[in-house]
């Protein structure tokens, strides 16, 4: 469902039943909640220094060669969203990424 190198790649799925109208049962397939690993348990590679010219995208490309992969800048500075870390002058922590 999922590309592998996605945040949600390992999580869990899981199905629900609900009733449907006409008495029958309908299956949801989805994928269970994704809890933020606290930044401690990462292990850092280096840290960058924010400028007004960077955007997060193109620093997860310079660090792990893939724009998508700016969740991992985000896990590892401990922030649920991107934008709290695209400030001049702001240290961002480069994790190196999970198995």
């Amino acid at each position: 469902m999922f590309e592998t190198t996605s945040r949600y790649a390992t999580v869990d799925d899981a199905t629900i039943e609900t009733p449907e109208p006409d008495g029958t049962t309908r299956t949801i397939r989805f994928k269970r909640r994704r809890f933020l690993p606290s930044a401690d348990t990462l292990t850092p590679l280096t840290q960058h220094v924010m400028t007004d010219a960077d955007r997060l995208d193109l620093v997860a490309a310079r660090y792990a060669g893939d724009p998508t992969a700016f969740w991992r800048l985000c896990d590892g500075n401990d922030v649920l969203r991107p934008e709290e870390l695209e400030h001049a002058g702001r240290i961002v922590v480069v994790v190196m990424a999970r198995p």
